[in-house]
């Protein structure tokens, strides 16, 4: 299998090149000001090392997988075009009022304790850019007021009069009978041609999201279209690239759902999470490979950190209420959270706090980055704090072809900081690690916690080019930490394994259990025509794809809840159809066992009868998964691996010790490193504080512990053989 995989961040471009039975990893900054540039670079870095030209690359590779947080960039920065809203008359204020807890929606725990400044989002959409047509469905599909062709046009030439360079169309119920969606967007072609050069996308809601939920439904459909343009022209400039190059295979976007899809088949606002999905993913299918149930990934890039969870070999774990940027929207999502720490989040002094010192969220990027980048930073970042106190090597920073100037990281850190709070050089240095680090880990901490499990029974994976750097920090009651070889790039290293995925959603409620008698009620014929109608979708899908509609793998999960409560779960069907009351009667266990694991036994509320609010269904290609090399385990002593030593600042110690520095790549699997020690991989480097351990497990991983871990046991089993057991308890 050829492959290429590319995973773009806020600060490098990562690579995993899948060629026949070698991977290999590159990395290059990127280019914000257009992606393509960075894109082009760590392909040409990928076939060097292949002794290719890009040309001769690109011509065998079967398949171009990308994950990518344009949209997420592109939102922040507020550089979607003008929008015009169509919705229902009457109905032209729903996404101003919003949902009840709108005005915290997307924001973190402390800004919302801060109540005094707390304000609704601006609006994607402003008030004169939205009307009203006449026209009405109700929920069961029927007309109720038929569309009035006129009044369309008429409002029509108002909002593009108005400057609107997208329509989003969003009518009441229109996922029960889109007739008059579409009635709207053939008007708006007769209006306004697509051939035209005034070309305006125009973005139906019920094809976005075809499910219940006025404001989540419209939010969606106003996103894709406010983000369509840009994300269009980002990647029309990637794959044109690759066309230029001779590429002839498919271009796959990673999902927000866990899976990926070709570019012309995907909606903009489902690759928002594309990177943390992605590494979330990776840790999924290696993760079983190597034995773990339950896994925490943590991704520590450059201007973010990433966490997601593996639970009992399971990531069916969706936001209950998704939110992108500031918005609740209707779209499945992986459950992930990111803050705003990574490498190169800026620490500064915050005068309204008793000059308290912060770390981020804000992040000097990739240009200009860090003050130590010399490229025009002068503000003080983490990696600035890690070049001082001797961690990251200035001349091998990057595979040694991005050298750092340690003397502009220090006068940032001095001038900005440790003056200031008339402290020495290294305390601040080691305080500006300490304080990103306590935030990473109070969001572990809150992550499991809030899930109802105990870090004690995971392993963290730690990875991104900052991970390894950090994890022995932020780990906290996390037992072990894994650190693999490809961990700097192995969001891209996990799209190389997740399974090409479509998912498909249609809503509509029905009775699955009627309430005081518990009998199951559920319609078999109406559920098995539903399903049997995505299947047939899924299909047309995936042969217009070119992919083999036979080897696709179907499964059904199923939103529902019991009557009286509002906690939709979404549960895994174990099977497709319902051909007999044992099969209902299957379905509903596995709904009951699932609901009381997530929230408890005690809110199972059977005399409530059970609804089904959706129907869910995954069309899945599997692809080749990582085969991971085990190796005899040899002796603990890794001098072998020792390259140089240099002076390095250990807080616990409170002073500078000369510190033995290693190659990750000449470490053999049975040495241990017991720190305070540094090991240097090729795009990071695993920073080993005093009282902590590095162990190379017959798998070729290092495994990050306490000092005091049995040297006699495999600390990859052990830590697979805990997780498990807490996974049954």
């Amino acid at each position: 299998m050829k492959a290429i995989d590319i995973d773009v961040g806020g600060t490098f471009t990562d690579l995993v090149l899948s060629w026949d039975d070698q991977r290999l990893v590159a990395k290059a900054p990127t280019t914000p000001y257009d992606l393509s540039v960075g894109f082009v670079n760590v392909l040409t870095a990928g076939a060097e090392q292949l002794g290719l030209a890009l040309d001769d690359l690109l011509p065998q590779v079967e398949i171009v997988r990308y994950s990518t947080t344009v949209a997420m960039n592109r939102l922040i920065e507020r550089k979607g075009p003008k929008l015009g809203l169509i919705t229902t008359e009457g109905h032209e204020d729903a996404i101003l009022i919003g949902r009840g807890a709108q005005w915290v929606d997307g924001t973190r725990i402390n800004e919302r304790r801060n109540l005094a400044v707390q304000r609704k989002p601006e609006p994607l959409v402003d008030r004169d850019m939205i009307v009203g047509v006449a026209e009405r469905v109700d929920s069961a599909g029927t007309v109720v007021r038929p569309l009035d062709e006129r009044d369309v046009r008429d409002k029509l030439r108002r909002l593009v009069d108005a400057g609107a360079r997208g329509i989003a169309v969003s009518l009441l119920w229109s996922f029960a009978n889109p007739e008059h969606e579409r009635m709207v967007r053939r008007i708006i072609r007769e209006e306004y041609k697509s051939y035209h050069v005034g070309y305006l996308p125009v973005v139906l809601s019920h094809e976005v999201v075809g499910k219940a939920g006025e404001y989540e439904r419209t939010m969606t459909a106003i996103l894709d279209a406010y983000l369509q343009t840009s994300i269009k022209f980002e990647l029309e400039t990637t794959w044109d690239q690759l066309r230029n190059h001779g590429y002839t295979g498919s271009f796959l976007l990673t999902h927000n759902t866990g899976g990926s899809a070709e570019i012309f088949k995907t909606t903009a606002s489902r690759t928002f999470n594309g990177g943390p999905v992605a590494g979330l993913m990776g840790s999924y299918h290696i993760g079983q490979a190597l034995g773990y149930r339950n896994v925490i990934a943590s991704d520590v890039g450059g201007t973010s950190f990433d966490v997601g969870m593996v639970v009992d070999s399971s990531v069916r774990s969706y936001e209950f209420r998704p939110i992108i940027d500031r918005w609740m929207v209707g779209i499945s999502m992986l459950q992930t959270t990111t803050m705003g720490a990574g490498g190169g989040s800026i620490a500064w002094i915050n005068s309204l706090l008793g000059n308290r010192l912060e770390v981020g969220p804000r992040s000097a990027g990739s240009y200009p980055g860090p003050a130590c980048y010399d490229l025009g930073g002068t503000e003080p970042t983490v990696t600035d704090a890690d070049v001082v106190l001797g961690y990251i090597a200035p001349d091998s920073y990057f595979g040694g072809n991005m050298p750092l100037n340690p003397d502009l990281a220090a006068e940032a850190i001095r001038t900005r900081i440790a003056e200031p709070l008339g402290l020495e050089l290294d305390e601040a240095a080691a305080l500006i690690r300490r304080i990103v680090e306590e935030n990473m880990a109070s969001a572990i901490k809150r992550e499991v916690h809030l899930r109802g499990y105990h870090p004690e029974d995971f392993a963290i994976f730690a990875f991104g080019g900052g991970g390894p750097t950090h994890v022995a920090g932020y780990r906290a009651e996390v037992p072990t930490a894994v650190i693999f070889p490809q961990a700097p790039v192995f969001s891209a290293l996990g799209s190389s394994v997740m399974d090409i995925m479509h998912v498909y959603e249609q809503s509509g409620r029905l009775q699955y259990m009627a309430p005081m008698t518990g009998e199951i009620v559920i319609d078999a014929d109406e559920f098995n025509t539903v399903v049997d109608g995505l299947i047939e979708r899924a299909t047309t899908d995936l042969q217009a794809e070119g992919l083999d509609a036979e080897q696709a793998v179907f499964s059904v999960e199923l939103d529902m809840l019991y009557g009286g409560q509002v906690q939709v779960k979404r549960v895994a069907s174990p099977l497709t159809r319902i051909t007999s009351a044992d099969d209902a009667q299957r379905i509903y266990d596995s709904f009951e066992k699932e609901f009381s694991d997530a929230f408890s036994p005690h809110v199972v509320n059977k005399p409530g009868g059970v609804y089904l609010d959706a129907i869910v269904l995954k069309a899945t290609i599997p692809t080749q998964k990582l085969e991971l090399e085990e190796h005899e385990l040899g002796a603990a002593d890794p001098s072998a691996a020792r390259t140089t030593s240099r002076s390095a600042y250990w807080p616990v110690l409170d002073q500078r010790v000369d510190t033995d520095v290693y190659s990750f790549e000449a470490l053999r699997p049975g040495n241990v490193v017991t720190g305070p020690g540094i090991v240097e991989m090729e795009f990071s480097t695993i920073v080993v504080p005093p009282g902590q351990q590095l162990r190379i497990d017959r798998h070729g991983l290092g495994i990050l512990s306490g000092a005091d871990a049995d040297a006699d046991t495999d600390p990859a089993q052990t830590a697979a053989d805990r997780a498990a057991k807490g996974a049954e308890r």
